[in-house]
Parts: C-alpha cells; structure tokens; sequence
C-alpha cells in the first residue's frame, strides 16, 4: 500500500489541469470580423413633370461600414446602383408584309416588367460578378428577367422578343446603363448618377443599390422615388382616368367649336 501512495498523489495532481485543459477547449470561440454595411440616399425623393420637362439628373449618396481597408484600396469592392420604373406587363408585336401591306402577325406579352431602368456602377458589371449572379438578381439591361405570359408555342421565338424588346426600350432612351458611373469621393462614400429621360412614366420608381466584394454580393439597399405630373397635365391625366365619358364628351365638344370659329375667322368674305 506504501508503494502506491505517491501514483496515487501524482494522479490526484494531474487530474486538476487535465480538467482545467478540457473547460478551456470547450470554451465557445467568437469572431471579431463585422460584415459589411452600407446606406444611401438620395437628392431628392420627388420628381416634378411639367411642360417643359427635358429629363433630369438624379443623384445617390452612400457610405460603406466595416470595410476591409487593404481590398478597398485595390479595387475589390464594386457598387452598382439601378434605378427602376414601375412594373407592369409589356406586349412587342411583330409587322410582316402581306400582300403588300404591313400587318401585325405575331406578339408576344412579358410579364411585370420594369417601364424604365438606369444603371451606373463602379465598372462595367460583367466584370464585377458573374452572368449567373447578374441573372439572378436582375442586374444590367441583359439580365432583366423577361418572362412570356401565355402560350408561347415551342419556345423558339422568345430570345427574338426578347432581344426586339431591349432594342426597343434603349432606343427609346428608357433603358440605359453607365459604367464607371458610380465613384468613390473617399474611404467610405460613394456617389453616383442616374439620368431619368424625358419621356420617364409616372409611378413610383425604386432605387436598388447593390454591394459586391471580389464578385461576392454583400448587401443590398432600396429607396422608393416618386415621379408625378403637375400642373395642366396632372390635370388632363386626372380627368382622362378619373372620368373618361365626361372627358370625351368635352374633347369632342372643344374639336366642335375649335372647328367652327376656325371656319368662322378664315371664311371668305
């Protein structure tokens, strides 16, 4: 029994921080490293049309938060900003000639598409992420989901409607897209334009702010924006909408007596 008195005091010894070290490996271990953050805002959040309105300027602040300094400086962190109409369903219709007449024989209808978008971003967007990812989150004028609604047949003629309706917005000056449109005046803030057309629909638009580190995408940021009629044309609109028979009926009448004191003025004597 005397031989084995100090095995067992050595044991007892031992025991104590063999228990210590296992608490200590169990202990939960916790990351410093916060994800990054960023917020935005705009020049102004209404637009007037008037009359004489000629397109206008819009402009977005922003600031990032928890930013890797180092990937910072070199070019990592991308922003692409977009700006986008209201949604609503679009029809492109194909004219063929027959028999010497131009007529509409085929259409096709996508579903809730945006009626104008903008895009400015840090660089070109196909070289800050993928085409999936693009896709996916419908960023770029390429990448707008454009879904077919009704029967469609064997799918041949989609891409050909497609690519006709992109054609037709950008031609029309509603969809755009400017590279390098969006840059940094420093560390953290960044601003960027958007240009809305002349022609820009009324509604409510959304600006969508996109942050993206080495291809990743972070984060992502909206604000609505407002763009209404005002004066006589808010007026006219109003009444076309709000009342349609009291304002065809007054249409026809001013025609009636534009057109008769025109006659009356120029008659020969």
């Amino acid at each position: 029994m005397r031989r084995l008195t100090p095995l067992i005091a050595a044991a007892l010894l031992v025991a104590p921080l063999g228990a210590g070290a296992q608490v200590l490996l169990d202990q939960p271990t916790t990351s410093t490293t916060a994800r990054e953050t960023m917020e935005i805002g705009t020049s102004t959040s209404e637009i007037a049309i008037t009359s004489d309105f000629t397109g206008a300027d819009l402009t977005i602040f922003g600031a990032l938060g928890n930013t890797d300094q180092l990937l910072l400086a070199i070019g990592q962190y991308d922003i692409v900003v977009v700006l986008e109409g209201p949604r609503e369903n679009a029809t492109v219709r194909k004219k063929e000639r027959v028999f010497g007449i131009w007529v509409n024989t085929r259409s096709m209808t996508f579903e809730r598409v945006p009626q104008a978008y903008s895009l400015s971003s840090t660089r070109a967007i196909d070289n800050i992420t993928t085409p999936f990812e693009l896709n996916d989150r419908g960023i770029g004028v390429d990448h707008i989901p454009l879904s077919p609604i009704g029967f469609v047949g064997d799918g041949a003629n989609i891409s050909e409607f497609r690519e006709a309706f992109r054609r037709l917005q950008v031609g029309g000056g509603l969809y755009e897209s400017t590279p390098a449109g969006v840059r940094f005046v420093s560390s953290s803030l960044f601003k960027a334009t958007l240009r809305l057309p002349a022609n820009v629909p009324n509604g409510v638009h959304t600006v969508r702010a996109s942050l993206f580190k080495s291809g990743k995408f972070l984060t992502e940021k909206t604000l609505p924006l407002r763009v209404i009629k005002t004066g006589i044309e808010q007026t006219i609109t109003d009444a076309a909408h709000g009342q349609p028979i009291a304002y065809g009926a007054f249409s026809v009448l001013l025609a009636v007596i534009t057109g008769w004191t025109a006659s009356f003025v120029f008659r020969k004597s």
